[in-house]
């Protein structure tokens, strides 16, 4: 039998680009997800790999559905061989894990996908980095100028109340209390 496992990172996100093309080559059965693959615990996963038979077969659209580290993959793939049983990758036709030479290109391809995973990691940190040392701000933009910072530090001097501030900035009154904690904390 095939099963297919298909995983997304958010809640947000959606099987729907899986779903169908691992019904397409015959799952017969489907375990979702909507979980980090970084998660240690991931239950549908977990529960595929304790309902996975002699001679069945785990399908993954992409190996990074399935694992996101080579240790991780390794492990999985070796749990499957224990148990007698396939793994294959839609986008990975390469992967063949009934053979010592597909076990071996598995383990290869899966320590270069970590290795561009890393080198993304790192891009994304430099970027980050060269970014803020050009200025650019990141995050929400504050709800209050600078201007109007200093306008509502002088009516909380003058005695106004922290509601009325909020109502006539038209803000939540806890910004008003970060703006008045930002002017303390100088």
């Amino acid at each position: 039998m095939k099963l297919g496992y298909a995983r997304v990172s958010t809640e947000d996100q959606t099987l729907d680009l899986q779903r169908p093309r691992l019904v397409a080559v015959g799952c017969e059965k489907l375990f979702e997800e909507k979980i980090s693959g970084a998660k240690r615990n991931r239950p549908a996963l977990e529960k595929l790999l304790g309902e996975v038979r002699k001679k069945d077969i785990l399908v993954v659209t992409r190996l990074d559905r399935l694992a996101r580290s080579t240790v991780e993959l390794l492990a999985i793939a070796e749990l499957l061989r224990e148990k007698d049983t396939g793994l294959q990758s839609l986008d990975e036709p390469w992967v063949d894990t009934e053979s010592p030479s597909g076990r071996m290109i598995l383990t290869v391809f899966a320590g270069i996908a970590e290795f561009e995973r890393a080198l993304i990691r790192q891009r994304t940190r430099d970027g980050l980095v060269d970014a803020r040392k050009r200025g650019v701000a990141f995050g929400r933009p504050p709800k209050m100028r600078p201007d109007q910072q200093a306008l509502v530090r002088e009516l909380i001097n003058r005695g106004q109340s922290i509601s009325q501030i909020a109502r006539t900035f038209n803000v939540h009154p806890a910004t008003i209390y970060r703006c008045r904690e930002a002017s303390e904390g100088l």
